[in-house]
């Protein structure tokens, strides 16, 4: 599958070559496990790595309101599905494989069903357990989010 090409919307920022980019992280939660996304080989950052759904904080919108959004887009879970939404402390992760330092907003997102529909952002996803996880190639910095939000 190839990626989509990236055009900013009016009102939108391109962080794919700049140095600090705001992202969010969303770890999904239902009836104890969470969810791992596996990253579709196609995207520019971290391909192969499990995770959970994250984007860049590149408009306007609030936080709550993106993660709306990237969990319709890239799963398929409707605002219905989500119960409620906690975001955990902010934080830098550097990466010199990229030129980056990513400003991480961990969140967590506990939903009403385990139905999900991925779009071509990701190749896989498991429902897991917290100690089931170690298991996976995670992305780098993934674990401190999982910490952060493992308190809320």
């Amino acid at each position: 599958m190839k990626q989509k090409k990236f055009k900013p919307r009016p009102g939108q920022t391109d962080y794919t070559h700049v140095r600090w980019a705001p992202v969010m992280n969303c770890v999904l939660k239902y009836r104890g496990k969470i969810l791992l996304v596996q990253r579709s080989e196609v995207l520019n950052f971290y391909p192969g790595f499990w995770n959970g759904i994250s984007g860049f904080l590149d408009d306007q919108r609030s936080l709550e309101q993106k993660v709306r959004e990237e969990l319709k887009e890239e799963l398929g879970i409707s605002p219905r599905q989500i119960t409620r939404i906690r975001v955990g402390e902010i934080f830098d992760q550097e990466e010199p494989k990229y030129k980056k330092t990513w400003i991480v907003h961990p969140v967590l997102v506990d939903v009403k069903t385990n139905v999900v529909k991925l779009d071509w952002e990701a190749q896989r996803f498991a429902w897991v357990g917290w100690k089931e996880i170690h298991k996976f190639k995670l992305l780098p910095g993934f674990d401190e989010v999982l910490k952060r939000i493992k308190k809320l």
